[in-house]
């Protein structure tokens, strides 16, 4: 059995004396990993780093071994964001949530497409916080749990959509919270198609993605907890957000 592929490293680490087993979100065989023979030598471990865009090989002598990758460089990511603190934190976080959340050799086109675009984003486009935050709604809806953004759960408006029900996911409307507003999670316009360049905003989301990652996604995930990577991307926006 063999393919080829391109893909984002997403996840390595050591095997044996010198080689390495590999975790590549590829465009057509989904999350798929491999053994990389010398993949901790010289050449190669500088190579093998998260976020890395790679041209890969896989061969095995049946589809269900791990097989082995032969890998070639297309683009190195985290290099030419060491000066960029948060935007590392943020490929950290990308790449640890897929490899939590998406099973093995099952594509996601779509996802793929979108998770690409986040990447090149990281560190040259001002506005990637808010594809990130993007990112995760479309992570939650590729894996089966979409929110329902459409209109109020209470109403049926479509008009100041300002909340999301953790029971449902549903919207709800100013008008439609009353008096269980306090208990409602923020939905900014940025969840709606919103333009909006307001850190603020990004962080109200998260906040609701984020509930929706440990309360529905998780427990789907045998109840392990969201990947730490996460909540230090997320602590990092939050320190420079807070007023100094």
């Amino acid at each position: 059995m063999d393919w080829q592929d391109e893909g984002t490293l997403i996840a390595v680490r050591p095997h044996g004396e010198s080689s390495a087993i590999v975790e590549v979100f590829t465009a057509t065989h989904g999350l798929h990993a491999g053994l990389v023979r010398g993949g901790t030598s010289r050449k190669l471990a500088p190579v093998l780093q998260q976020g890395t865009q790679l041209s890969v090989e896989w061969r095995a002598r049946l589809e269900d071994h791990i097989g082995t990758f032969r890998v070639e460089p297309i683009k190195s990511r985290s290099a030419a964001l060491m000066g960029e603190r948060r935007a590392l934190y943020g490929l950290g976080s990308i790449c640890a949530l897929l490899a939590f959340a998406l099973p093995e050799r099952e594509p996601h086109p779509g996802l793929y497409r979108a998770t690409q675009r986040l990447f090149d984003a990281l560190g040259t486009d001002a506005r990637w916080p808010a594809l990130y935050l993007l990112w995760e709604k479309a992570l939650l809806e590729e894996l089966g749990f979409a929110l329902d953004l459409s209109e109020c759960a209470a109403t049926g408006t479509k008009e100041e959509l300002v909340y999301v029900s953790p029971k449902t996911g549903r919207a709800v409307s100013r008008a439609g919270a009353g008096e269980w507003a306090d208990r409602l999670l923020p939905l900014p316009g940025l969840l709606l198609g919103e333009a909006s360049g307001n850190p603020r905003d990004v962080l109200d989301g998260l906040r609701t993605t984020g509930y929706f990652l440990d309360t529905w996604l998780a427990p789907a995930m045998g109840d392990r907890p969201i990947p730490a990577a996460r909540a230090r991307f997320l602590s990092l926006l939050q320190r420079e957000e807070r007023p100094a």
